[in-house]
């Protein structure tokens, strides 16, 4: 099986969904995107070796890695969290795809001439920050050194075997209560660390769509902030 072709699958199956925008499942969208103040951000997934030998274009998923930033404890947003590479959309990028390439190289320092940009996933809203943000799936095959360029903004920089987070023993479902409700999706353990959130949402779909998914149990909770 080639992730590779996989993945140029997904892209050429979200071609149709350009300019629309997705919304949040009911059972963790816990607010309403404010549509006066609403901003458009872009993320980057980019998917390289998990061996550090570099991708070839045949390489199985187990072959894999995704990179993550953990976010700086001093951010009024978000703080704490594992997120993808991305931010938001400003002036001067020409499209989505430039703005997680930008995002990325600022906050990892990722040489992204080495990143073949592969297409880009639908949309969606994040209502929690009043964002629209757009996937952007990236093959890393010329590799670089990352690291958290800006402490202020970034702990960490890390990579994850796609392999690790499929399998079923990572899998858990992160629960989060507000105003008296309960609100519940897919997470990932790994590394003593919880990826939750919107960014464990969007690797899950992701993951579903391109058939990778193993069973897990939904049973395992985690409680989040």
């Amino acid at each position: 099986m080639s992730a590779l072709k996989d993945l140029k699958q997904v892209v050429a199956e979200h071609s149709h969904t350009i300019g629309a925008t997705q919304k949040l499942p009911d059972s963790w969208a816990f607010k309403q995107l404010d549509a006066n103040s609403v901003r458009r951000a872009a993320i980057l997934m980019l998917f390289g070796s998990a061996d550090g030998r570099g991708l070839s274009r045949d390489a199985d998923p187990a072959e894999l890695d995704l990179l993550f930033v953990e976010r700086a404890e001093t951010l009024r947003s978000h703080a704490g969290q594992i997120s993808f590479p991305g931010g938001g959309i400003d002036p001067e990028d020409a499209s989505e795809t430039d703005a997680a390439l930008r995002e990325a190289w600022e906050e990892t320092g990722v040489q992204t001439s080495g990143i073949e940009v592969l297409g880009q996933l639908a949309a969606t809203e994040l209502p929690v920050s009043n964002f629209i943000v757009t996937p952007v799936l990236g093959w890393w095959h010329t590799e670089s050194a990352v690291f958290p360029v800006d402490p202020g903004e970034s702990a960490g920089v890390f990579r994850v075997p796609v392999a690790h987070l499929l399998d079923p023993r990572n899998r858990v479902l992160g629960v989060v209560q507000r105003g008296g409700r309960k609100f519940s999706a897919p997470a990932f353990e790994y590394d003593g660390r919880v990826i939750w959130g919107f960014t464990a949402m969007v690797a899950d779909k992701l993951f579903n769509e391109l058939g990778w998914t193993r069973p897990w149990s939904p049973k395992r909770e985690i409680r989040m902030l």
